[in-house]
């Protein structure tokens, strides 16, 4: 009868897989919207946000933010990832925006793991501002799912208020 259980409890023990999570938590809340040029309502746009060693890139196609009409409060729906798309990635260091803005690429710190968004909306509010003279985009996401390398999911993140750029009314 010992053995019995003994073997049951190691084949119990072997089966058994943590699964080898790395990303316990994604918390972009503190970080800020950056860009390395001014975003602008008739191109393509590539916005991140940095958190030490780890980025959040957000990739909006063009026409994404809307200037639309001063006075009126614009709601616009992307896709993700259809339309928009969106990546985690973790680095081998802490990353600055030198590493996302630079003409020649730079080779440190290198990039551990990139998970690629299979699901969600991103979702910009865009209104005018007082005077007329450029639109704020408030920008959120929505239902993001995160999977990552070994089929591990990741969903509903903390990461819903991606944040707010301006762009000039033309």
């Amino acid at each position: 009868m010992k053995k019995i259980l003994y073997i049951v409890g190691l084949l119990v023990f072997l089966s058994c897989s943590d699964g080898d999570l790395q990303i316990e938590t994604i918390d972009f809340d503190s970080a800020s919207v950056d860009f390395c040029t001014d975003p602008v309502a008739t191109a393509s746009n590539v916005l991140f946000k940095i958190n030490s060693d780890e980025a959040l890139i957000l990739t909006l196609p063009s026409g994404v933010l809307n200037n639309g009409v001063i006075g009126e409060t614009i709601i616009t729906e992307s896709a993700v990832p259809g339309e928009s798309q969106l990546l985690y990635r973790i680095f081998s260091a802490n990353v600055s925006d030198n590493y996302f803005c630079s003409t020649i690429p730079l080779t440190t710190p290198t990039v551990i793991e990139e998970i690629e968004a299979q699901d969600g909306m991103v979702i910009i509010k865009s209104v005018a501002n007082a005077e007329s003279t450029a639109f704020t985009h408030t920008i959120e996401l929505s239902g993001i799912s995160l999977v990552n390398g070994i089929g591990e999911r990741i969903t509903d993140l903390t990461i819903n208020e991606f944040g707010e750029v301006t762009t000039d009314v033309p």
